[in-house]
């Protein structure tokens, strides 16, 4: 399989899913766990504008970062950076740390072994804006569209009501409620039935995911 290479200055939508369509989140700690090493990870090479975590899958929409902005972000105190000094750093060698590190943990939690996640993890680029607002609303409405709630917006794994809220985050709120034009544009576009989008705008199949 050829995968396109995760360019700087690029956004991708980074998905994948359970070894054999298996559970690898159980509990809301981890949720939290994978998402604290989502941040330790990833978010020096990442910007992250939305994201959901659904029991056997995920989705997280990225923006890769150049080396400037690898180097600002390294750069500002409030980040913490693991390493001491600035290296360049390979976005998917980052992806695939995180996934490691929380296979590790997973199976030591609940007595597994072997492989966690499909190999290689899927990524679409994404090349123009329209696009791109479609993957938002399309990853913060998976959880209903797979039957696992009523209302998207309730469910708690997921960047939705985090770019609605004005708490401190390190997602890229300001420039998705910029895409959108607002709060209520933002409301507004993810009312949209998205069960007509091509299936082809995302997968292959519209099960692939399940």
């Amino acid at each position: 399989m050829n995968l396109t290479p995760l360019k700087p200055g690029i956004f991708f939508h980074i998905y994948n899913r359970g070894n054999n369509r298996e559970s690898v989140f159980h509990t809301p700690e981890n949720h939290r766990y994978f998402l604290e090493l989502y941040a330790r990870h990833v978010s020096p090479v990442a910007k992250t504008y939305a994201y959901c975590l659904l029991p056997n899958h995920f989705h997280f929409l990225v923006c890769i970062r150049t080396i400037k902005e690898q180097e600002a972000w390294h750069a500002n105190p409030m980040n913490n950076p693991s390493e001491t000094e600035f290296q360049v750093l390979d976005a998917s060698q980052r992806f695939g740390n995180l996934f490691n590190a929380y296979a590790k943990a997973f199976n030591r939690a609940y007595n597994r072994t072997g492989s966690l996640f499909q190999k290689p993890f899927q990524r679409n680029p994404i090349g123009d804006d329209q696009y791109r607002q479609t993957v938002v609303y399309y990853i913060h409405r998976n959880p209903e569209r797979h039957g696992l709630c009523n209302d998207f917006s309730r469910w708690p794994y997921s960047s939705y009501r985090t770019i609605l809220s004005s708490l401190p985050t390190r997602l890229e709120r300001d420039s998705v409620l910029g895409w959108f034009g607002g709060r209520g544009s933002f409301r507004l576009a993810h009312q949209h039935i998205i069960d007509d989008e091509p299936d082809r705008y995302f997968y292959e199949s519209p099960d692939d995911l399940l």
